[in-house]
């Protein structure tokens, strides 16, 4: 018997067996269906099959195809999940009959996964509101790791795919009257071929920098599953790997874009601002040009592919479809067009809380998903080449290198301004020049600014620094003392008492803001 001569449904059927796994009647196993696939879920495993399909997108026609798009699903998702993707395994036929990973011919190829579990995806725990900033930080910290060893593509047939990305948006919103108003179609896909040429350099440039890659391609919170406590990205897309690659900022784009679409506000400006602090990629700023682009384009794809499911849903769930169509829709148009960036600095004295109000703050300050964090503690770190925990000699503080570390932040703020994006600059500012630089960043640059400077009593700013564990600060007790001493001068800033909670000094610094 030849594999032409073996039917999927027995194949099927074989994986549907408990018995096939070695672990008798006691296993339990789940079938899952898609167009393109059938998994099977047996104990603590999952074997993925391809159906011998084909698509104008994929071709699984034969098992050669089907075998390199299994490995393909290997390669790609070994980046961000290497604990899920355990390998390929053969369905054989011999004399006995069909077997999975026997010795007979290979009749089909079948992925192992470690299996998890399905309500743990984040898009169930955001439902159920338990989606946090940890949690951000730590998937943010996951996927710099996994862009760090991305691999590079050419630049050039990506960015033409972005602008193509535009007009398959456009065309499928065209074509969807009834569900997406004309005028608001019409604005978005101007605004959208606007942003694409006004940002095409920058993207020219990171593709020379070789920051155009291949990644996850497919980073939506139902794409993510905690296991062991972690978030993990899984299920990255394969089947093309040139849709699978993109700016490392794009791929991003896909998780900032659908945690601000549930509403998520606080972690995707974490999410933003942890995977800027973990990769160290100066030249990622110039790309938040592209940013508003990025999400918008993610959210236009996200409506275009709802509004196509419209046709195939059961009646009664066609009206809930259709409003999820049309709130990406609409988020895609609000994305495109940004406010004005703003400038904002938040000084005061070592255990004043400035960092925890700077990164609260982050989310109130447009636009979505908020502002870049620039912290001098951070950016020392970064001058020196350590680790953002490592402590730092007294050498690092010299007055000399304190200038240095607040010409950095200026410039660094300047740059982000520049890219239409909005920074909050975190530092002590206990001298009238440090606060005069960023003033006058403010002024030359015609932007909406607020100094904010933090007070507290020393008893409270020494048990704060005290209580510090995995901080950047390198701020102890004796310097907490010391600075009571300093003669700050001139304060022309508003002052914000952040004697209370975080959450009381948040609230106090966001009056302070109000027009």
């Amino acid at each position: 018997m030849t594999s032409h001569d073996v039917a999927p449904e027995a194949i099927f059927k074989l994986l549907a067996e408990p018995s096939t796994y070695g672990e008798g009647e006691a296993v339990k196993v789940k079938r899952i269906d898609t167009h393109a696939a059938a998994v099977f879920l047996a104990g603590e495993h999952a074997y993925k099959i391809k159906r011998a399909v084909k698509f104008p997108f994929l071709d699984f026609s034969t098992l050669e195809k089907r075998k390199a798009a299994l490995q393909a699903e290997v390669e790609a998702n070994q980046p961000f999940a290497p604990q899920l993707y355990l390998g390929l395994v053969p369905v054989t036929h011999d004399s006995a009959g069909l077997k999975l990973g026997g010795q007979g011919e290979t009749v089909e190829w079948a992925l192992k996964m470690r299996r998890f579990d399905e309500t743990q995806t984040l898009d169930h725990l955001a439902n159920a509101g338990n989606v946090d900033s940890k949690m951000a930080k730590q998937l943010a910290r996951l996927i710099a790791q996994a862009h760090e060893r991305a691999p590079k593509v050419e630049a050039g047939p990506w960015i033409a795919a972005l602008g193509d990305y535009i007009e398959q948006n456009d065309q499928a919103f065209r074509e969807h009257v009834k569900l997406f108003d004309a005028k608001e179609t019409e604005q978005l896909a101007k605004a959208s071929r606007e942003a694409f040429e006004r940002v095409k350099p920058v993207l020219e440039k990171r593709g020379a920098e070789g920051l155009i890659r291949r990644g996850h391609g497919d980073l939506h919170l139902g794409n993510i599953a905690l296991i062991d406590g972690k978030p993990v990205p899984f299920d990255a897309l394969e089947f093309d790997p040139l849709v699978a690659s993109g700016d490392l900022l794009y791929d991003l784009a896909f998780l900032l874009m659908d945690l601000d679409e549930r509403k998520l506000k606080e972690a995707a400006a974490v999410a933003l601002n942890i995977y800027f602090m973990a990769s160290r990629r100066d030249a990622d700023i110039e790309s938040l040009a592209a940013l508003p682009l990025f999400m918008s384009v993610r959210a236009a794809i996200r409506a275009k592919v709802t509004a196509a499911r419209i046709a195939n849903a059961d009646e009664a769930k066609r009206d809930a479809v259709a409003r999820e169509a049309q709130t990406y829709f609409a988020l895609a148009c609000k994305l495109i067009a940004p406010p004005k960036p703003k400038l904002l600095a938040v000084g005061g004295l070592s255990g004043t809380g400035k960092s925890v109000l700077a990164r609260g703050l982050s989310s109130h300050v447009p636009p979505l998903p908020g502002a870049l964090v620039l912290r001098s503690d951070v950016e020392r770190k970064v001058l020196f080449n350590v680790a953002e925990t490592e402590k730092l000699s007294a050498d690092a503080y010299t007055p000399e290198v304190t200038v240095r570390v607040y010409q950095r932040l200026t410039d660094k703020a300047r740059r982000v301004i520049a890219a239409g994006h909005s920074a909050i600059v975190d530092a002590v500012f206990a001298k009238p020049q440090e606060r005069a630089l960023i003033s006058k960043l403010a002024h030359d640059n015609r932007l909406d600014f607020h100094g904010l400077f933090l007070t507290a009593d020393m008893d409270t700013r020494i048990k704060r620094v005290g209580g510090r564990v995995n901080d950047a600060s390198d701020a102890d007790a004796d310097i907490a003392r010391r600075q009571e001493d300093y003669d700050l001068g001139d304060l022309d800033w508003h002052k914000v008492d952040a004697s209370g909670t975080p959450e009381q000094t948040l609230t106090n610094a966001l009056a302070k803001l109000k027009p």
